[in-house]
């Protein structure tokens, strides 16, 4: 989702013995912030990671930060969905309003942190629908499209995505580290 960059962009399995951090931040730029400074820790470099989460109105932002683990520990996507459904029973379509929300952390091996946020407003759908999805997706209707995420063809979710505009945030970043242009 990141254009060509100056750069070679590496994930965290290109260092070996590197471990994920665990995300046990309250908050999800807590989380975006822990695993890029302990990548960058790690490895000397620049890390780039993010948090992503599900922000519901109706419920007072929840699941939030929680919200791959909404259904409890071991839950897969149709859990949480299926949670997220009963919880919003007899909530009106005028009140099911949420939004995508994905940080980024961009922190210099030094410590030095950067964070830039993207979001996606819509709403919660009664049922799921749609294939080009994971998670949330079947029931996150974008707003102003009358589809959920999973009905979205693939370029069309990067383009709109909140971690799309997260990147697009991000970039004037990566750019001026990346130095002059040659």
């Amino acid at each position: 989702m990141l254009p060509e960059l100056p750069f070679t962009l590496k994930l965290l399995a290109d260092f070996p013995g590197a471990a994920p951090a665990l995300e046990d931040g309250r908050t999800l730029e807590e989380n975006a912030v822990k695993k890029a400074a302990a990548a960058a820790a790690f490895s000397g470099c620049w890390a780039l990671a993010d948090d992503t989460g599900l922000a519901v109105d109706a419920l007072a932002g929840e699941p939030g930060v929680r919200s791959a683990r909404y259904a409890g520990e071991g839950c897969c996507a149709a859990d949480n969905n299926a949670r997220l459904l009963r919880e919003l029973a007899g909530v009106p379509d005028s009140r099911r309003t949420a939004r995508f929300i994905c940080v980024i952390a961009l922190v210099s091996p030094a410590g030095a942190v950067s964070v830039v946020r993207g979001v996606l407003e819509g709403r919660i759908a009664a049922a799921p629908r749609g294939k080009n999805g994971f998670g949330y997706d079947p029931l996150f209707e974008v707003e102003g499209t009358g589809l959920t995420f999973a009905e979205l063809p693939a370029a069309e979710k990067n383009k709109r995505s909140h971690r799309a505009k997260a990147l697009s945030a991000v970039l004037p970043e990566l750019l001026r580290l990346a130095g002059p242009a040659r």
